[in-house]
């Protein structure tokens, strides 16, 4: 690996400060740089290109921000199979597994291939409005179909594999994959799923019944949200993004992504410390 393609979240308060190390020490081991930035790519005396161009140039991305720019790169990178290693230019992210300090033993890692690899599945998403595809996007977190101009409830109707599940009135739905389990979908009560687990979480928000709980499913599940009766549009968000506004007899359809993300990591990486350092996850003191 020595063509390493940069994304940076250029409003971090240190962004420049670590670019500047990362171009002495890219130099140092023989690593070509490329930004799509044009101004980060000055500072780190790369080659601007677009994103669109790094699946004919680079090796791997350099995901360097918080999760937000880890999610934004695995997007803009979808299909192109380059692994993304995540630089955390702030506190410890869930995807941001590298802490800025820790960027000559990344390198070192990349140039000796001595990382540990974590795939990831995506969720794939299409969207339909009265009978018409009205948009196709892919989620490395989660799919949430909710909220909207009013606080009324609506109906959805689930269905996996062609089966109808049930229909809740509620205030929402989330389809999570594995990674996006510990975020909206674990503060609505749903399972932590470690990204080894194959499937999704399913999870409604705010359901008008004692008896709703979240649901796994196999990741080979296709599943099938309507909406029933909404007397407002929703909004759906794709990793964050409100992406779609879905009206009554709109319908989401969402199965696994025939392409995975890789992930490169540390040696040392340990997904149960994040846990616990992120979510203040303990046991019980004796």
């Amino acid at each position: 690996m020595k063509k390493i393609g940069v994304i940076v979240n250029t409003k971090r308060p240190r962004a420049r400060d670590v670019l500047v190390e990362l171009r002495g020490l890219a130099e140092e081991r023989g690593f070509k740089l490329y930004a799509e930035n044009a101004e980060m790519a000055a500072i780190l005396g790369a080659e601007h290109i677009p994103v669109s161009d790094f699946s004919k140039k680079v090796d791997v991305a350099l995901a360097m921000g918080g999760d937000g720019t880890v999610l934004y790169t695995a997007r803009a990178l979808h299909g192109a199979e380059i692994p993304i290693m995540g630089i955390n230019l702030g506190s410890l992210g869930f995807l941001t597994s590298v802490g800025d300090s820790e960027i000559a033993q990344a390198l070192d890692a990349l140039k000796h291939k001595t990382y540990k690899v974590s795939e990831r599945e995506v969720a794939e998403c299409r969207i339909f409005q009265d009978g018409t595809e009205i948009g196709h996007e892919n989620a490395l977190n989660d799919i949430v179909l909710g909220w909207g101009g009013s606080s009324r409830i609506v109906t959805l109707k689930l269905s996996i594999n062609g089966e109808a599940v049930s229909s809740f009135m509620c205030d929402g739905l989330i389809v999570s994959t594995p990674t996006g389990s510990t975020g909206h979908s674990l503060s609505s009560g749903g399972p932590i799923l470690h990204p080894g687990i194959c499937g999704f979480g399913i999870n409604v928000i705010c359901p008008h019944t004692l008896s709703s709980r979240p649901l796994v499913v196999p990741n080979s599940s296709t599943l099938e949200i309507e909406v029933m009766s909404a007397a407002k549009e929703l909004i759906l968000s794709i990793d964050g993004q409100d992406e779609y506004k879905v009206e009554q007899g709109g319908k989401i359809k969402i199965r696994r992504s025939p392409n995975d993300v890789e992930f490169l990591q540390l040696q040392d990486h340990s997904y149960f410390a994040v846990l616990a350092k992120k979510l203040h996850w303990r046991g019980s003191s004796l």
